[in-house]
């Protein structure tokens, strides 16, 4: 009985002689880490270096382990260990550097998945988070927190828009969804929009040519939204904000698996904005009201060899309005009641299919049907525009080589209700769709010279049906001196068509008379673009710093002349040249605390070189461009409480704007900045909760922004009392939302 009570007494003592210790030293060379984490994955056991880099996890029952350590600007390390009962356990090691984008992979520079510090190409990647820091209904709403990435209100009334990079205009800019360009003319906006944040995997910014890998048009630019496979999506996903003014948000997300080798996601986004506001007087509503749906669902189907196969397929439909505050649906394509209202129907399907080969050769395609019924006031415009694209690629290393080669396909069929479809038979007016074949081969070759310097060679052909061949080479060259700086040179050629009606919202809207000068010929570019980066670790945190230099010439350049004649929007081959040159930068401090800070600002200088009557050139800077452009995020988290602020913004210099002859109002816009604070506030199972205050200073665009609003259909100009410079309704002067202060809340859920 006594050895019994004494083996009682001890067996507290026998337990905890079955625990061991794990200290050590982490390290950078031969410099110490401090407040880098150390912990037992799976466990509980956890702690943070100190100032001199060490560490001690005690009360650890032996056993075998894998511990984990993580610091800003460094490689995550995960390590087996064996803790032995009685015994200390040492484990010292040196972090090896990187920065917090090295485990990033992209695709869009060359056509494949490449460690982001790899690419030759110049890339930044936006992840959904980010653009969590000021949620909005749409990823194009979310640019505005993107340094040189502007989303621009085209018209005052309907509010829709395109986006501009580096100064350069819409147009300019290739939007693709997973590599596919099915996103453009008509349909240009809503490729950002209705594609819940649950789906989006990353946002891939190309700044500068993209055109052997992705058409001859990615002049300016290339915006790539990658959605995520089947597998990467949360089982549900819930997400619910609203607005003061009235706006409702919901994105919903679900996963499931109809069996063991198929995957699926589903996506339903629903906007709705049903409260006219008129704040700045001039009876015309401040925002366009909107009702939009969007159903994304994607799969995901397991073969031999991990061989690739999904399809995603999209439709969206929107019914939006602006104008007079008194417009009812009733009013629709009348002359009383200035109203703009917009009925759009849109599906797309997107697949991908890797070829049952041993060499790599992966199919790629896509179909978009975009039908748009709208009014402007009484002027219709009903137009429908059909895209087909298909892409076989072979992708091979050979030695230094990593060769791709390529062939594709591109149709595109628009129809529309304008002269810009009909035939020059004036006296037999009939109807002539634009219908274009564009076949191209491209080929690529990434060179490894040194394990300091990469290269890549491109090439691309097309064949344009309406004006024959095109050829767009492209050059990139890397350059890593070493681990703190990374050197990129791009240079490239571009071509584009213009589809004047599907991408110039101007053309249909406000009572200017538009006038095309005879043919409208291709626009070709040619661009440079200048990239550092350089990376510092610091004692208080790790510095992400990134500079460009970009330079792009036109010739053919096609721009809208609002200022020869006020009645009129002339559109014509520039008989001269254009130019769009700049520096940017941008600044990313991960504090060692719980901070993360991002500046970024872009210095532009666009005009255009135009001969005049005389034959002398003329230099005029281009409209609606900001010389001076800026943004900034500040986010702090209080881990105890789990509480993160986020506070961003922009700001933005002044840009020329069109006028009218004798026109008073100012010929340059204010410099404005738009404001956002945000508090998120996570819970432990799946919740979140946020809100805050959207356009904190309130910023809005001056009253006298659409002229005349008080005689949209121009009843009454000839006036000569109160109108005595004979003005028309013009609602083009236009460079900024109307809409002011807001706060919103919302919820979200997930359950991955």
């Amino acid at each position: 009985m006594r050895s019994f009570l004494l083996l009682i007494m001890l067996f507290p003592l026998f337990c905890f002689s079955q625990n061991g210790t794990i200290s050590g030293v982490i390290k950078d060379g031969a410099e110490p880490i401090p407040f880098a984490n150390v912990g037992l994955v799976g466990t509980s056991f956890g702690v943070a270096t100190d100032i001199d880099g060490k560490y001690s996890l005690k009360e650890i029952p032996a056993g075998k382990y894998t511990v984990q350590i993580s610091s800003v600007g460094y490689k995550n390390v995960k390590k087996s260990i064996l803790v032995v009962a009685e015994k200390p356990t040492f484990f010292n090691h040196v972090m090896e550097k990187t920065t917090a984008q090295l485990d990033e992979f992209v695709v869009t520079g060359e056509l494949k998945e490449i460690s982001i510090m790899e690419s030759a190409v110049p890339i930044k990647v936006y992840k959904p988070a980010y653009f969590k820091k000021n949620p909005t209904p749409a990823l194009f709403e979310a640019l505005q927190i993107v340094n040189g990435v502007r989303p621009q209100i085209n018209c005052s009334v309907c509010n829709t828009g395109d986006i501009h990079i580096n100064g350069m205009e819409g147009p300019y800019t290739m939007i693709t969804i997973d590599g596919m360009p099915i996103v453009g003319g008509l349909s240009t906006v809503y490729g950002l929009n209705g594609i819940p944040n649950s789906m989006i995997g990353q946002m891939e910014v190309v700044k500068g040519p993209a055109s052997t890998l992705f058409g001859s048009e990615a002049v300016g630019g290339l915006i790539n939204v990658i959605t995520k496979s089947p597998e990467q999506t949360p089982r549900l996903s819930v997400d619910v904000f609203g607005t003061t003014w009235g706006e409702i948000n919901t994105d919903v997300g679900v996963m499931f698996k109809p069996s063991e080798k198929i995957s699926s996601s589903l996506g339903v986004s629903y906007f709705n904005y049903s409260n006219p506001i008129d704040n700045n007087g001039d009876n015309f509503t401040d925002l366009t009201l909107q009702d939009r749906v969007s159903v994304f669902n994607k799969w995901s189907f397991k073969r031999k060899k991990d061989r690739d196969f999904s399809m995603a397929f999209r439709y969206i439909y929107e019914d939006r309005w602006g104008g007079e505050m008194q417009w009812t649906p009733e009013y629709r394509g009348g002359d009383s009641i200035y109203g703009e209202s917009i009925y759009t129907s849109r599906y797309e399907v997107i697949g991908k299919y890797q070829l049952p080969f041993k060499e790599k050769l992966m199919l790629s395609f896509s179909y978009s049907n975009h039908d748009q019924n709208s009014v402007y006031g009484n002027t219709p415009y009903i137009a429908n525009q059909k895209i087909a694209f298909s892409q076989l690629h072979w992708n091979k290393k050979l030695d230094v080589h990593d060769v791709l080669v390529g062939a594709a396909f591109r149709y595109n069929y628009y129809d529309d209700n304008t002269v810009a479809t009909q035939t020059a038979d004036t006296l037999n007016v009939q109807n002539n769709p634009d219908v274009a074949y564009l076949p191209g081969l491209f080929v690529q070759d990434v060179i490894i010279l040194h394990e300091k310097h990469k290269m890549l060679l491109g090439a691309r052909y097309d064949y344009d049906n309406r004006h024959g061949s095109i050829m767009t080479p492209r050059f990139n060259y890397k350059w890593s001196p070493n681990d703190k700086n990374t050197l990129r040179l791009s240079t490239g050629t571009g071509y584009r068509v213009v589809n004047l009606f599907t991408e110039d919202h101007a053309a249909t809207t406000g009572s200017r008379e538009v006038v095309i000068n005879g043919t409208l010929n291709p626009e070709t570019s040619y661009n440079a673009n200048l990239n550092w980066q350089r990376f510092i670790n610091t004692e208080f945190g790790f510095i992400n710093f990134d500079a460009s230099v970009f330079y792009t010439y036109f010739t053919n350049k096609i721009s809208p002349d609002y200022e020869t004649n006020p009645q009129q929007i002339i559109y014509e081959n520039l008989d001269g040249y254009a130019v769009s040159q700049g520096v940017s930068f941008d600044l990313s401090i991960n504090f060692s605390a719980p901070l993360n800070i991002k500046i970024g600002g872009t210095f532009m200088d666009v005009y255009e070189m135009n001969n005049d009557e005389n034959g002398d050139l003329q230099r005029e800077k281009q409209l609606l461009t900001e010389s001076i452009s800026g943004t900034y995020g500040v986010t702090y988290k209080f881990n105890k409480s789990n509480i993160k602020i986020d506070y961003s913004g922009n700001v933005y210099g002044p840009m020329k704007l069109p006028l009218v002859e004798n026109d008073t109002r100012p010929a340059y816009s204010d410099w404005y900045s738009i404001q956002n604070i945000q508090i998120t506030k996570t819970f432990k199972k799946h919740w979140e909760v946020y809100g805050g205050v959207k356009n904190l200073l309130n910023y809005t665009p001056p009253v006298y922004s659409i002229l005349r609003p008080f005689d949209p259909f121009d009843k009454n100009v000839d006036d000569p009392v109160r109108n005595p410079q004979g003005f028309t309704f013009d609602p083009s002067y236009v460079y900024a939302a109307n809409q002011g202060i807001r706060g919103f809340f919302g919820v979200r859920y997930t359950f991955k």
